[in-house]
């Protein structure tokens, strides 16, 4: 798909013409002019509810396994805080609470993370790539064995990836690509292993006391979920060269 959109664009600069805008570019396939047709006009309108500009829209997801759901938090450039606008239910995730270490190990990834790429040809109609493994993942798994190509995608089966059916990707694909037709760069993404209030990371610390890996793991998520409920600003997520995250 990116070679597509770059000989794409470099035969408008041939020609003198201004180069198509990334939504225009993504309207060449047919799955993303359907979920236009049938998501744009919502989106425009919560846009319009919370005060958003279209041309200026940034955005940002949590995910929560447990809970089964991705929350959809936008801003403008020029708002210092996200405000929460959507939520998408998940209708399938594999696994447990935990991270993924391995390939096969049916594990929906938690850490710190970005849509790396979109995939308007999925077998699972849409799709949006989570750069997994990210640099902790690859210091704390199972070398050679990690595993790629995790998938927020449509239908509603998972081996791995978070599935929220078709008609929910439809939206949340229409979502990204106006963040970046907009100018964002990267859509950063948290994936937790529940809603880490106090209660609910006082009971995972009860159950998983002893499992090192995943309470360290919790640890840093848990700042970064308590800074970003006080907040409303994702925080900066530092990877370290033992696995573990400095998050201010």
């Amino acid at each position: 798909m990116r070679l597509y959109i770059i000989l794409f664009s470099s035969f408008f600069l041939i020609l003198g013409m201004d180069s198509p805008s990334f939504r225009e570019e993504q309207m060449a396939f047919t799955r993303v002019r359907e979920a236009y047709a049938g998501k744009e006009k919502s989106v425009i309108k919560t846009l319009a509810a919370h005060s958003i500009s279209r041309d200026s829209l940034r955005i940002y997801l949590r995910a929560f396994k447990t809970e089964k759901k991705i929350e959809l938090w936008a801003k403008n450039t020029s708002d210092s805080v996200f405000a929460l606008i959507k939520e998408f239910p998940i209708c399938d995730i594999s696994g447990e609470v935990g991270p993924k270490r391995r390939y096969r190990d049916l594990q929906v990834p938690e850490g710190f993370y970005h849509i790396s790429d979109l995939n308007p040809f999925s077998k699972y109609y849409l799709s949006m790539q989570i750069n997994y493994p990210n640099a902790s993942d690859s210091l704390r798994g199972v070398k050679g064995h990690l595993g790629n190509f995790i998938f927020i995608h449509g239908e509603c089966v998972s081996s791995g990836c978070i599935a929220i059916t078709n008609d929910k990707i439809k939206e949340l694909f229409v979502w990204c690509i106006e963040a970046y037709n907009s100018g964002q760069e990267k859509i950063d993404l948290t994936i937790f292993p529940a809603h880490l209030n106090d209660k609910v990371y006082a009971g995972l610390k009860t159950r998983y006391g002893k499992y090192k890996d995943e309470m360290s793991l919790w640890g840093d998520l848990k700042k970064s979920y308590d800074l970003f409920e006080k907040t409303k600003v994702p925080p900066t997520v530092t990877f370290l060269t033992d696995g573990t995250h400095a998050v201010n």
